[in-house]
């Protein structure tokens, strides 16, 4: 292993957008973690892609307790690469994790106790080797907890110094609206909203995004590429080897008629744009400007490179938005449609 030296340009290329009405300061493109930094991926894969990120200006990354496989190994491969190569770069780092999610049994490793959140904090800060974390996410709304509890905890994540923020993920828009309430009472602002969207799961354009810019809360898009279905990977169908073919998350059916002429009508478009289709979705996902940053996966080095590159070309004229209308439409592949929506 060499010694990493980040690039000295690093902040020149990177776009920044502020998070809601805060401080706080995000790369329009940050890399989430919940893919490819398991123990099923090598660590000098993984340490690359983070080199490289960080050398692009990427200075949020998005992890959560139970991302891996297995649970907890993204957290603890994160530590680290954070260890040997990022260790006099923390104050430079945006790092946020979550819990809401399953992540040991029991009735106490699981969705929004008091109990379960403070608990699970705990753990991912023993495995990233940190003090605290810049931001601390509920993953999702426990419909069976109430919300003073959850969010109590959250609260306490700040008082006690194991967070700087605190984030939402998987709310709707009135749930995030008594979040906003609770918080704000309890003295703990809420900064950001995590939900999925993309080009075919569009449902935070309804009420969310009006609620997120009246509160001044910021909003970080998962799944942009609507988890690789936006990119040339399906142009032709199911490949071997890709996530769908391989089950868990991504199902087969996603795949269907509709879906595919969806996908070549929208590669075109891009095609005309001179962008990758994965690139016009993350520009797509970015021409709100509430949106302040999208979330992105990576593989490789390579495939990064591809993905931020999409931040050269964030324009979009008034028809060719409207031609992207007509085939961005809702495709079934919304996972967590049923907590959004509590």
């Amino acid at each position: 292993m060499t010694d990493y030296l980040p690039a000295e340009d690093r902040y020149r290329s990177m776009t920044y957008r502020r998070c809601g009405s805060s401080g706080l300061l995000l790369p329009a493109v940050s890399l989430g973690l919940w893919q490819n930094f398991g123990d099923d991926r090598p660590i000098r894969t993984q340490r690359a892609i983070l080199r490289r990120a960080f050398d692009l200006g990427i200075t949020h990354f998005d992890l959560a307790n139970n991302y891996g496989p297995p649970y907890g190994s993204a957290e603890t491969n994160f530590a680290r690469i954070l260890r040997d190569d990022f260790r006099d770069h923390r104050d430079e780092l945006v790092i946020s994790t979550k819990a809401g999610w399953d992540m040991w049994p029991g009735p106490y490793g699981d969705l929004g106790s008091r109990k379960y959140l403070l608990a699970s904090l705990d753990q991912s800060l023993r495995r990233l080797g940190l003090d605290y974390v810049d931001i601390f996410y509920h993953h999702r709304f426990d419909p069976d907890t109430p919300l003073e509890e959850t969010l109590g905890a959250l609260c306490s994540a700040v008082a006690s110094g194991r967070a700087l923020y605190v984030g939402i993920s998987s709310y709707s828009d009135q749930r995030t609206r008594e979040a906003v309430a609770i918080l704000r009472s309890l003295g703990t602002p809420l900064l950001i909203h995590q939900p999925s969207y993309s080009m075919f799961n569009r449902w935070i354009e309804d009420r969310l995004l009006d609620v997120l810019e009246a509160e001044g809360v910021g909003c970080i898009a998962f799944s942009v590429l609507a988890q690789g279905l936006l990119t040339d990977r399906y142009l032709r169908g199911i490949p071997p080897g890709s996530r769908a073919s391989l089950g868990g998350s991504f199902t087969p059916d996603m795949i269907n008629d509709q879906n595919l002429a969806r996908i070549r009508a929208l590669n075109e478009i891009a095609g005309m744009r001179r962008q990758s289709l994965a690139q016009m979705a993350i520009a797509w996902a970015l021409r709100d400007a509430r949106i302040t940053s999208v979330l992105i996966g990576a593989s490789s080095v390579a495939q990064l490179d591809q993905n931020v590159a999409a931040l050269d070309n964030l324009d979009f004229t008034a028809d060719e938005l409207a031609n992207i209308d007509n085939h961005a439409v809702d495709a079934g592949i919304d996972l967590w449609r049923t907590p959004a929506t509590a």
